[in-house]
């Protein structure tokens, strides 16, 4: 399977495959400062951790104007979305929000690198002005009953959170909907057959 095939059947450049994988060598170049990703996953980044992401992208509505992604660390999903939408999806505006700083001060110096048009804060993600995005995205963040918070102070009526989960997401799905009403579909990982990528709507309090 080539690279762009594996990029969840998205339709993308050269260009584009070429800056995914420059992204590669910075998270390669940081990580043993500031330990961006687990260095036992750094052999595998491809599949780990750029089509993990891109599969997220893929779920992207077609008329979403703004995009943050929460507790984005190393810049998964949001730089790889970033990277993407530069090419797919250009009039999309994207909004990183992490509370280490350091970590902030990686993403906007890999986004100057690679020419992307993004907006860190580096802020606790309940700190933030309501961002009032169409989608939001978080992976390996917290439970998703905690997410559904975030969702509830800056996701847009109408708008769509996308969440990577691993083998335990029906737990987490039951979990949350002790607090929390909502529809989620739970949509196949590329990258790990017992995961999935839950894509949630119409959230709010159980009780509301």
């Amino acid at each position: 399977m080539t690279e762009a095939a594996e990029l969840a059947g998205l339709d993308v450049s050269r260009e584009t495959l070429d800056s995914l994988h420059s992204y590669e060598k910075l998270v390669q170049r940081w990580t043993p400062a500031i330990n961006l990703v687990s260095k036992a996953t750094l052999a595998t980044f491809w599949t780990r951790h750029i089509v993990d992401s891109a599969q997220v992208f893929a779920f992207c509505p077609p008329d979403a104007g703004h995009w943050a992604d929460f507790g984005s660390g190393a810049g998964l999903p949001g730089l790889v979305v970033a990277i993407l939408a530069k090419d797919l999806r250009p009039e999309l505006r994207i909004t990183l929000v992490e509370s280490d700083l350091r970590k902030a001060t990686f993403l906007r110096q890999a986004a100057q690198t690679l020419g992307l048009k993004v907006v860190v804060l580096s802020q606790r993600i309940e700190a933030v002005a309501a961002l009032n995005a169409d989608v939001v995205s978080a992976r390996a963040l917290a439970p998703l009953s905690d997410l559904m918070q975030f969702c509830a102070l800056h996701l847009a009526l109408g708008g769509v959170a996308i969440f990577p989960k691993g083998a335990r997401y029906e737990n987490e799905i039951a979990e949350a909907r002790k607090a929390w009403s909502f529809d989620v579909t739970p949509q196949p990982s590329m990258s790990d057959s017992e995961a999935a990528i839950l894509v949630i709507r119409n959230i709010h309090r159980a009780q509301d």
